[in-house]
């Protein structure tokens, strides 16, 4: 059966050619992961917060490994793609974000991020996100970029904002946590819409 509807993203635009560097406000640096930076994966899977609100847990610094080559992998398959958030000035890895769930053929993925313990509380999130978003829109051409996260972290609700995600609703019992069934908050950020202010 033919399909109607053109393709909002060629297959390949993104394995064309290596992960980009994209930089921030604020000194801040999203990069592809490097092999240095496993106990930072490492580090940030064994802290309780990003443990309550992911549905992973890293044993060992072989299994963080084994992570980052994935997502090192998954850019080259145009499945996901993910950086790690750095300091520009010191070179120290204070988080990560995502890109998953991508749909070339709708131009649609889903936004994912996480910040270090000690990085937190400095704005890295919301800036992060707003320079992935920035260049997904923008530059690579994604129509819509989706934002999710149980209600009760409210944390991650002031980042959709703070970047320019608009709370579109309520999903019901759509996110499973290790302590059981969370409703989730759905944000979107479109092509054109208007940028948040730094």
């Amino acid at each position: 059966m033919p399909i109607t509807i053109p393709q909002v993203l060629a297959t390949g635009t993104l394995a064309r050619g290596p992960q980009p560097t994209i930089e921030a406000e604020g000194g801040l640096v999203l990069r592809p992961w490097r092999d240095d930076d496993v106990p930072a994966v490492y580090a940030a899977f064994r802290d309780p917060t990003i443990q309550h609100w992911h549905a992973r847990v890293a044993e060992s610094e072989d299994e963080a490994r084994g992570w980052m080559k994935e997502w090192r992998d998954a850019w080259d398959g145009e499945q996901r793609a993910s950086w790690a958030l750095v300091a520009a000035d010191t070179g120290e890895v204070v988080g990560r974000t995502a890109l998953r769930s991508l749909s070339l053929h709708e131009g649609l993925a889903e936004v994912a991020y996480w910040v270090l313990p000690a990085a937190r509380g400095a704005g890295i999130a919301p800036r992060a996100v707003a320079a992935l978003s920035r260049w997904a829109l923008d530059e690579i051409g994604f129509h819509r970029l989706e934002l999710q996260h149980a209600v009760g972290n409210m944390a991650s609700c002031r980042v959709a904002l703070k970047s320019g995600f608009a709370l579109e609703g309520t999903k019901r019992s759509a996110l499973l946590h290790a302590d059981g069934w969370h409703d989730c908050h759905l944000h979107a950020r479109l092509q054109g819409d208007r940028r948040p202010e730094a």
